[in-house]
């Protein structure tokens, strides 16, 4: 079996070791597991160190959603819309899966007045 030498700082191996010998395992006992869903994560989100900053925008967004909506909801569709444009331009929304992709684009033609 290969082995994976990882460099931790002496608090975390504390903790670490502590919480394997408290479960019976041996150190790679323990991680073994964590790896296995890391890198086969079966459906499941693989948690990385990101997360928290993740987390923290989202429940920012959601109030100041739920904020401008109780004022404007124009102010949170355009808002939606500026974020999906944002998203899009920076590779992290999928323009098949975003149904609004194409409002805004046109296809060439000129649109008359209908005289």
């Amino acid at each position: 079996m290969p082995i994976i030498t990882i460099r931790l700082d002496e608090a975390l191996h504390h903790s670490v070791k502590r919480r394997a010998a408290g479960a019976q395992l041996s150190i790679s006992e323990f991680l073994r597991p964590v790896i296995e869903d890391v890198a086969f994560p079966g459906g499941r989100y693989a948690y990385t160190g990101q997360d928290e900053l993740l987390s923290v925008s989202i429940q920012t967004f959601a109030i100041l959603a739920a904020l401008a909506a109780e004022t404007s909801p124009h102010v949170v569709e355009r808002g939606m819309a500026d974020a999906r444009h944002l998203l899009r331009e920076r590779g992290l929304l999928d323009p098949a899966k975003d149904p609004l992709s194409a409002v805004g684009k046109t296809d060439g033609r000129v649109m008359g007045d209908g005289r």
